[in-house]
């Protein structure tokens, strides 16, 4: 598999699993990150199937335009090294680990839910920054701001927001999940780190 077909094929499944929770609760019961099924009924499935499901059109909308406009240029990367099935596992496997310190944190916790791509399409972004800092990203769509620059407000604000603990949204799978797709890289192509630094002490826009 090539030239993104991956990347599409993450993209059609989510929005069909979505689509379909959303018009069966049961299903999106059943994919959900619930800790206290994977704790008691070892559905360790649900590890993964909560990246499938999105609370609304906005939600859903949101990580699959970030992850089309990022995860060609990280699936061309990866599958020079790793082949396609590694870019897929590389996505996969950030779903979990995104997922696992909430998974630890709320593990006996009946009221705790979680669900959305976010921890992953986060690692698929960050690991795109290693490759051009100085890229333009538009924050909330409109605003153009480097990559690097981005990054650091990302994290800032993930943690501030985890702290704060006052909204519905995962801050801390966003965290973990930008950090893993940062580390699965370097750890992949170490040589990415002196290229990451090369570029930012190189600025460009072009």
């Amino acid at each position: 598999m090539s030239g993104g077909i991956v990347t599409w094929l993450i993209l059609a499944v989510t929005v069909l699993v979505s689509w379909q929770a959303w018009e069966k609760p049961r299903l999106q019961e059943r994919l959900i990150l619930w800790p206290p099924a994977i704790d008691r009924n070892k559905e360790y499935d649900r590890l993964v199937t909560y990246g499938l499901i999105h609370a609304d059109g906005m939600h859903l909308a949101f990580n699959m335009i970030t992850l089309y406009s990022f995860g060609m240029l990280m699936e061309r990367y990866f599958t020079a090294s790793i082949g396609s099935m590694g870019y897929l596992l590389f996505y996969l496997s950030a779903l979990v680990v995104s997922i696992l310190p909430s998974y630890l944190r709320h593990r006996h916790d009946r009221q705790y839910a979680s669900l959305g791509a976010s921890g992953a399409v986060s690692a698929v972004l960050f690991s795109s920054i290693l490759l051009d800092p100085w890229g333009l990203i538009l924050l909330f769509f409109v605003v153009p701001v480097p990559a690097f620059i981005y990054a650091g407000l990302y994290v800032w604000y993930s943690i501030w927001m985890d702290r704060r603990g006052r909204d519905n949204v995962n801050h801390s799978a966003h965290l973990w999940g930008a950090l893993y797709g940062m580390a699965f890289a370097l750890v992949q192509e170490p040589a990415l780190a002196g290229h990451f630094l090369a570029r930012l002490l190189s600025p460009s826009f072009g």
